[in-house]
């Protein structure tokens, strides 16, 4: 009797054990604090028209949900990097230790990134980098708390090289990009298939970011080529053009998402028309859920959806889904982290999106050529290439044997 007696109170006690807990994580489920996602990017300096995109962007998600996840408030806190990777760091450790933000986003510029990431690092606390777009972010490095809902810098390159020389026929190709690294990490990807398939890139010129005179590196460029690739980005992506046009040597353009962007056409006369470039996404995309977001964006603000922008948005809807996947229940980080890894898109403006192993998202590149429709330039879709990973037609190992793209690889 004396035993069962002692089971009794056994069982009683393990009951309100799984009640106490039980309550605590409902508790924790039920908190009235909101959930905070720290958002910095680029608000000023030399990439503030994509950095004011992205905020725009992130703006409007969180309009859509009416800033609430998973019956949660939601808190966004903006930071301005200024273009610059130290205030980048510093920003990153104020959202994370200053302002206690559960979940950190955005950031535009690759030297940007590599030093947001490592502060995150430091802090401890999930980054979703909305841009965020240096190679070895996902490679080389592949920090614990960093992933991208973004895409790798070489990652649209590499089958545009490749697709550039047997389907458009270019055999020489001169490269223009502003000298850091996102520059050289584009040129790069598309220098290695470009040459790969057959090509030779004959001249590689090197511009300073933050310039607005290019005229001295467009007259040294070669007439023995068939086609200028650029890579511009910030004001540089309109003026470049611009002077191009002006005194280049006439060779048509192509290049990387950021020449002939919709923050880009905005500003563009007809010195852009029939540029063909290469990203993850487009506004023209003829799916339901892009022509949605296409349509609230332009109401909201009176233009285009640049790719900056739909960027941003993109990361609210990967950051959503993870929080609901949780019930809301941020508290713990590294479920937050594991949250975060798990997340698959079928639905977002860009076409469907999934984690590769180390945090990069395979998606569909797009191959986009600018026309002029009722007097306003935009891009058109001419080719798709699905479901792409950051390490394109080679295996991991083979890809990560070899040295990173840099402003020396390939020569």
């Amino acid at each position: 009797m004396l035993r069962t007696f002692c089971c009794i109170r056994l069982v009683i006690a393990t009951a309100l054990a799984v009640s106490i807990t039980s309550s605590n994580a409902l508790a924790a489920f039920a908190s009235d604090d909101p959930i905070k996602i720290g958002f910095i990017t680029s608000l000023t300096g030399a990439a503030a028209p994509g950095g004011n995109d992205m905020l725009n962007g992130i703006k409007l998600y969180m309009d859509e949900i009416h800033n609430e996840m998973a019956g949660r408030k939601v808190q966004l806190v903006i930071e301005n990097d200024g273009s610059s990777p130290a205030t980048a760091a510093a920003g990153i450790t104020k959202l994370a230790n200053e302002d206690k933000c559960d979940i950190l986003d955005g950031i535009l510029l690759v030297n940007c990134s590599y030093a947001a990431a490592k502060a995150a690092e430091v802090a401890a606390t999930p980054f979703l980098g909305a841009v965020a777009s240096g190679d070895d972010l996902t490679q080389r490095l592949h920090y614990k708390w960093f992933l991208r809902s973004g895409y790798a810098s070489s990652q649209p390159m590499q089958p545009f090289g490749d697709w550039v020389y047997k389907t458009l026929k270019y055999k020489r190709v001169i490269t223009f990009a502003m000298d850091y690294g996102f520059g050289y990490e584009t040129v790069g990807g598309f220098q290695k298939s470009f040459e790969q398939a057959g090509g030779k890139v004959v001249q590689k010129i090197w511009a300073p970011l933050g310039f607005r005179d290019f005229s001295t590196f467009i007259k040294s460029m070669h007439k023995d080529a068939d086609a200028v690739f650029m890579c511009n980005v910030g004001s540089a992506a309109f003026l470049v053009p611009q002077q191009y046009k002006e005194m280049g040597p006439g060779l048509p353009i192509i290049g990387n998402g950021t020449t002939a962007d919709e923050s880009t056409l905005e500003k563009a006369g007809d010195e852009l028309i029939g540029a063909t470039t290469a990203l993850i996404y487009c506004p023209s995309l003829d799916t339901r859920a892009n022509k949605q977001f296409v349509r609230t964006y332009t109401a909201k603000y009176q233009k285009q959806p640049s790719y900056y922008a739909e960027c941003a948005y993109t990361s609210g809807m990967w950051i959503g889904k993870a929080v609901e996947s949780l019930n809301g229940n941020v508290e713990d980080k590294e479920k937050v982290l594991a949250a975060l890894k798990s997340v698959q898109l079928k639905d977002a403006p860009r076409g469907p999106m999934t984690l590769d192993d180390r945090g990069n998202p395979i998606e569909n590149i797009y191959v986009r050529r600018v026309v002029k429709i009722h007097d306003r330039l935009e891009n058109k879709v001419i080719e798709t290439f699905p479901h792409v990973s950051q390490f394109w037609k080679w295996s991991e190992d083979e890809y990560l044997k070899r040295p990173p793209y840099s402003k020396d690889y390939p020569q």
